[in-house]
């Protein structure tokens, strides 16, 4: 199993004729995705063609989930058009959407935020990778990518890798591929301060897959989420949790590439979130190159 998608969920992509999203589209196709449909105003009625693939380009998100049956999105929208974006994918009912758009402001998504409130979409990022399922094929082919996480270092199999930094994303998945171990799904929940889905939601939906049996979330300073999530695992989670903190050597005040990852009035510190970590028998990779072999060890 997996959390969130599968690889027969069926996915449109927002801003599917820009070159960002274009590119990452024939990725997502590549990768065995059932990209069928994107969302362009103005552009309804002609096709993004790849691959011997005619997929049909509609004007709204309502209208392409009607025609095709989408229920997750793929947001690569300029920030000023990006939160507008992802409340046309909640009015169209889409059960998932994935906003990879970096510098979407803050005010904006405040706004998204308070106008979900009770709606069915979950919201992934943004400033997020995305979501990856493995699929069963070769090189993981036939799984369901969202987003821009390269599909080649996956594997299927029972690991779920929740993390706020792109990069480190990666290297978990890789580390664990390289040493034969897959995944269940992989999780980027992005690095802005107001964001949808939190590790600890992401922590929650690992828990209750009976196929995923261990688990590496990957934090940064700045925010509690990482100690939200440590306190809620420490009381119920049933799987062994390895998790790594980046940002110790960051100098205090000092924003680094996320807007959330930043310590201010003495909170959100990498101490104290090691320490969250430590106190909930999270076992902490030191180092990145450790991720992978921390939470085999533990297992």
């Amino acid at each position: 199993m997996a959390i969130l998608v599968k690889p027969n969920t069926k996915v449109l992509i927002q801003g599917i004729t820009g070159s960002f999203g274009a590119r990452h589209a024939q990725l997502s196709i590549d990768y065995g995705t059932q990209v069928v449909a994107g969302v362009t105003p103005g552009k309804g009625g002609q096709f993004f063609e790849y691959g011997g693939q005619r997929v049909p380009i509609f004007d709204t998100v309502a209208e392409a989930a009607k025609q095709t049956g989408a229920t997750a999105s793929a947001i690569f929208v300029p920030p000023p058009f990006a939160a507008d974006a992802i409340l046309e994918a909640v009015d169209a009912d889409l059960e998932l959407a994935v906003a990879i758009t970096e510098g979407i402001p803050v005010n904006d998504m405040v706004k998204v935020k308070r106008a979900m409130e009770g709606k069915r979409t979950r919201l992934i990022g943004p400033n997020c990778p995305g979501i990856v399922t493995p699929g069963a094929g070769k090189d993981s082919h036939g799984g369901c990518r969202i987003g821009i996480s390269p599909g080649y270092i996956h594997k299927q199999g029972n690991i779920g890798v929740v993390s706020r930094s792109g990069t480190l994303t990666y290297e978990a998945v890789w580390q664990l591929t390289s040493r034969g171990v897959g995944q269940s799904t992989c999780v980027g929940t992005g690095g802005d301060p107001v964001n949808g889905t939190s590790q600890l939601d992401v922590i929650k939906l690992f828990n209750d897959d009976p196929e995923t049996t261990g688990i590496i979330m990957i934090g940064e300073i700045g925010g509690s989420a990482e100690e939200e999530a440590a306190e809620w695992i420490a009381k119920h989670c049933k799987k062994p949790v390895a998790g790594f903190i980046a940002g110790t050597t960051a100098p205090p005040g000092r924003r680094m590439g996320h807007a959330g990852a930043i310590v201010s009035g003495g909170k959100g510190t990498a101490e104290a979130k090691i320490a969250a970590f430590k106190a909930a028998g999270i076992g902490v990779a030191v180092t990145p190159s450790e991720m992978a072999e921390t939470l085999l060890r533990m297992m």
